[in-house]
């Protein structure tokens, strides 16, 4: 006879250090919406992203530390390598904090991207030329979120090596003789 087996639960760790590495990409996702943040975070950590959600644009300026009223508190090193932001919310749209991201020098280079369950080509376009990454149609698939978290990690890797190659530039011009001796070697 066939072994029947039953359908189990998927337990996703809310803890990112459980997912084995300290370097995750981290996520900061807006939406006012409590049922499509629950459902986009979990996307972000079946991907294996570090996730933090906030419910409005204006939290979302608060958690990067570009909040007017408030400062983040203890955020200078915050380390933030995507931000994905719902366009229709309450107070302020994620197209205006497309636009308030961009104009910071500290998070512009961060990439944003805007989910919408509208369809509506302008303001896909409009997004689109302030800067956003990509516009994504809700509901958000998997395949979206793995697709994001691939190219990021190109970029990061591309961005780790380029570092990397600066410093040992940097290492060889200030010891001349020690690369010397290193090519002699090869």
């Amino acid at each position: 006879m066939a072994e029947v087996l039953l359908p189990r639960k998927m337990e996703i760790p809310n803890d990112p250090s459980k997912f084995g590495s300290p370097d995750l990409l981290h996520v900061l996702a807006v939406d006012d919406s409590h049922v499509d943040r629950k459902f986009i975070e979990r996307l972000l950590r079946v991907s294996s992203c570090k996730v933090t959600v906030v419910d409005s644009a204006t939290r979302a300026l608060q958690y990067l530390g570009l909040g007017v009223e408030e400062k983040s508190v203890g955020f200078q090193d915050l380390k933030v390598n995507l931000i994905m932001t719902d366009y229709s919310m309450p107070g302020m749209t994620g197209y205006e904090l497309l636009k308030k991201i961009k104009e910071s020098s500290a998070f512009r280079q961060v990439p944003v991207v805007i989910m919408s369950s509208e369809n509506i080509l302008p303001r896909i376009d409009r997004c689109l030329e302030e800067g956003a990454e990509d516009f994504l149609l809700k509901p958000v698939k998997l395949s979206d979120v793995e697709r994001l978290r691939d190219s990021l990690m190109k970029v990061e890797d591309l961005s780790f090596t380029k570092s990397t190659q600066k410093r040992e530039l940097e290492t060889e011009n200030a010891y001349p003789v020690h690369s010397q001796l290193k090519r002699a070697k090869i």
